[in-house]
């Protein structure tokens, strides 16, 4: 049945089909490369390296992505969400540089993101991008709202324009010193970095307006802040407060040092840890926006979660090559593809060509750029992920998925994102198994219950325990718990769906007990996007079942009347 989720003949294909809708692309890429432009340098400053390193990376991604394809209208290239991940990277490794300096450690993270790229390879030809649905949503939003925590911290001396020695390198040390910051700033670079800011918050409130749907905040924030800079002359203020670029931007990039990182004994563990922590975080935020992006895609095209790791693992391969980032799709360019009206991933490539322009021919004007501009620009994207409504929508979903989400945040501050994760996904499980225990002992009219070890052992099993073919009705009857770390089972279920079946029933039986978040969102996607192919899926036996909250896809757990049926 995966030939039904595919896009219907009509909708844009890549490759040599998606010529024909390249005016669409052509477009698009021109206005995503504006966005691009000062993203991408901003995000590379925020990882510890010359702007320059940025932009390199995104136009790898541009040339190599629409290649191999696996997305539609994803924008691939550096991320804000590895910026933290990479200079904690770095420094680990000999030391991060800043907006015009490469750190010691740098030549050793680009070996580092090879072997990211190598593993990306072999999981994509293993299949096993279904495996990053068992993280669980509050975990990733968990994540990323630190990431966004992460990121405003670390914009701060930028945004001040302080000039003095930075001591800081964790979440706490920044706050700290922030008061450091503000006391030691320079005037004019603070005014015109708290102008940009206001300037972008506004923006961002006044979604009606037509013009802002196409022409992103971010884009008219940098040029209202390179104006402003040049009134206030921050060019001739000591204390370099523009980003530089070099006069030849593809000239003297840095390799990675496969050499000097295999004579160092004492970086091998240093190393092998961020290949750990970069594959994880880059494979689940690769994966989790490329789906939030199909489900935006007027098209209504589904990505291919393989193919998509594999074009991330060799564009990062090359990007190593040449001194660049880690390459992700971004969340941010992608919806300005869309609402540009991108069709193909040639809007990619098209972003790719307009970036190189722009280097060659506008270097003297991007160097214009005041840091604080791309501070602010970065400070509002890390907000985005961290806002007051994010935290109230997790509220919504559940008081054990906010419970969730914030011990993942304190987590990761206070150690790093690995173990942020770590600690979310455990504590996720706990959470699971003490609702599935309690649900099946209430659901029992004897109040018996399974063993632990069988309960977890549940957990990792096919949730599907009968399926069969009535009538061009396909029917799956569930008889495990349907949680996230077992519900990928349940997607390749659905993707051997006989190509006769005319209408889908999942069944929860009465021993099923539970029914995450994780899961019960992936179950109402998977109804939407069978909706798109004309074969309706019905879920039978979740309305039987008691919702944690008021939230649609909240935590279902079992009821005496569902274990009678």
């Amino acid at each position: 049945m995966s030939t039904a989720l595919a896009a219907s003949r009509d909708a844009p294909q890549n490759g040599i089909a998606g010529f024909a809708h390249l005016r669409h692309d052509i477009l698009s890429g021109i206005v995503v490369s504006l966005v691009s432009l000062p993203l991408s340098s901003g995000i590379a400053i925020a990882s510890g390296v010359p702007p320059i390193y940025g932009l390199i990376s995104a136009i790898i991604a541009g040339l190599i992505f629409p290649l191999i394809g696996g997305a539609y209208v994803t924008i691939a290239g550096p991320a804000a969400g590895l910026a933290p991940a990479i200079m904690a990277v770095m420094i680990a490794l000999g030391g991060a540089g800043d907006a015009d300096h490469v750190g010691a450690g740098y030549p050793f993270l680009l070996a580092v993101i090879f072997m990211v790229g190598c593993v990306q390879i072999v999981m994509s030809l293993l299949k096993l991008a279904r495996f990053s649905a068992i993280i669980p949503v509050s975990v990733v939003e968990g994540m990323l709202a630190s990431i966004g925590l992460l990121i405003i911290v670390k914009q701060l001396p930028m945004f001040f324009g302080y000039t003095g020695t930075l001591h800081a390198h964790e979440f706490f040390e920044f706050v700290f010193d922030a008061p450091q910051f503000a006391h030691d700033m320079t005037v004019p670079v603070f005014a015109v970095s708290v102008a940009s800011l206001a300037l972008l918050f506004a923006l961002g409130s006044a979604k009606h307006i037509k013009l802002l749907q196409i022409v992103p905040p971010q884009l008219i924030a940098v040029i209202f802040g390179l104006l402003v800079g040049r009134a206030f002359h921050l060019g001739d203020l000591s204390g370099g407060f523009l980003i530089s670029l070099p006069k030849d931007p593809f000239h003297g990039m840095h390799l990675p040092d496969f050499a000097g990182l295999l004579a160092r004994h004492d970086l091998w563990y240093a190393a092998g840890l961020g290949v750990l922590t970069l594959t994880m975080i880059d494979g689940v935020e690769s994966l989790s926006t490329a789906m939030a992006i199909d489900r935006i895609d007027p098209f209504h095209r589904k990505s291919q979660p393989n193919r998509v790791l594999l074009a991330m693992g060799v564009s990062n391969i090359a990007s190593s090559l040449v001194g660049g980032l880690t390459i992700i799709p971004g969340g941010v360019k992608s919806k300005v593809n869309i609402a540009s009206g991108g069709r193909t991933l040639w809007a990619n490539f098209t972003n790719a060509i307009c970036l190189i322009l722009y280097l060659v021919a506008g270097r003297e004007l991007i160097s214009m750029i005041p840091k604080g501009v791309l501070a602010s620009v970065l400070i509002y994207t890390g907000w985005k992920m961290c806002e007051p409504l994010v935290w109230k929508h997790m509220a919504h979903i559940g008081k054990e998925q906010l419970a969730i989400f914030a011990l993942t945040i304190v987590a990761t501050l206070l150690t790093d994102l690995l173990w942020g994760i770590v600690a979310g996904v455990i504590a996720k499980f706990a959470l699971n198994m003490v609702l599935y225990r309690y649900a099946i002992a209430v659901a029992s009219p004897s109040g018996a219950q399974p063993s632990l070890a069988r309960s977890m052992f549940d957990f990792f099993r096919n949730p599907v325990g009968r399926r069969y073919l009535l009538d061009s009705e396909y029917h799956l009857h569930l008889d495990k718990p349907l949680v996230c770390f077992n519900s990928m089972k349940l997607s390749a279920e659905l993707d051997r769906v006989p190509p006769e079946a005319k209408a889908i029933f999942v069944h929860l039986d009465g021993q099923v007990g539970l029914v995450d978040h994780t899961s019960c969102e992936n179950l109402m996607n998977v109804v939407q996007e069978f909706s798109h192919s004309n074969v309706p899926v019905s879920i039978v036996g979740l309305d039987r079942m008691r919702r944690l909250s008021e939230y649609h896809a909240g935590t279902h757990v079992a009821t005496p009347s569902l274990a009678a049926a």
